[in-house]
């Protein structure tokens, strides 16, 4: 690979942006391909650029079909997953979504809860949601939970993800309190955009305690990154 396209997907992926590049085996002729634009000298027709952007949500690396000796390697973003409020069950989700391969952030300007000791080895910042949201930016292969039950952190946390490109939203919250919300983000003009969170959050299996409720919160996150939305 030419250090020239070395050096844009080193700087893609310190972006978190998704790139595909396409090879052809018998002489090393490539093309790097986003969303929109398509560089290089080898050119390709319009089904495999199709099939080659495709890639770009599955993260998968393959061979093009219909096409002799065309392989292409995805390079995405690793999956991420910004955890607003520092409350006991973001303490188990935290260590949990590390565990299964994502990158944490937990966001909360109350210093008394996103503290080292309660989280040990976890990112965290103490910006308010929406001065985090906009330095760390909300990706498609990112995924948002609110989870500390203040308005004036999960709303605005929550208007900055609906209109984004992340897989996941989640809020926590009793459906009466859920629905307070949605009165609230109706009123920042939100309506078309309300069905993209997850309240009640987490899959229903049953669990009571923070650890389990988290448990069903990264399933939830999980099935969704792969199998897509499903309400």
């Amino acid at each position: 690979m030419k250090r020239a396209a070395l050096a844009r997907i080193a700087e893609a992926q310190r972006r978190r942006f998704p790139l595909v590049a396409v090879t052809r085996l018998e002489d090393g002729v490539q093309c790097l391909l986003d969303a929109e634009t398509v560089d290089g000298e080898l050119l390709l027709s319009p089904a495999q650029l199709t099939e080659a952007r495709s890639l770009l949500s599955s993260g998968r690396s393959m061979p093009l079909a219909g096409a002799d000796g065309l392989f292409a390697r995805a390079y995405v973003p690793s999956p991420r997953l910004l955890i607003v409020g520092a409350v006991h069950i973001a303490q188990a989700l935290s260590r949990m979504a590390e565990a299964a391969g994502f990158e944490v952030v937990v966001i909360d300007p109350r210093g008394a809860f996103a503290s080292a000791e309660r989280f040990p080895g976890i990112q965290l910042t103490d910006e308010w949601p929406d001065e985090a949201l906009a330095r760390l930016g909300l990706d498609g292969a990112t995924a948002l939970v609110a989870l500390s039950h203040d308005p004036k952190l999960d709303d605005p946390a929550l208007e900055l993800a609906l209109p984004s490109k992340v897989f996941y939203i989640g809020a926590l919250g009793s459906r009466r309190t859920h629905e307070k919300r949605l009165e609230r983000l109706r009123a920042a003009g939100l309506e078309a955009l309300l069905g993209r969170i997850h309240s009640p959050i987490g899959l229903d299996l049953g669990g009571r305690s923070p650890a389990e409720i988290a448990v069903a919160i990264l399933a939830e996150v999980i099935q969704v990154r792969y199998q897509g939305e499903y309400r």
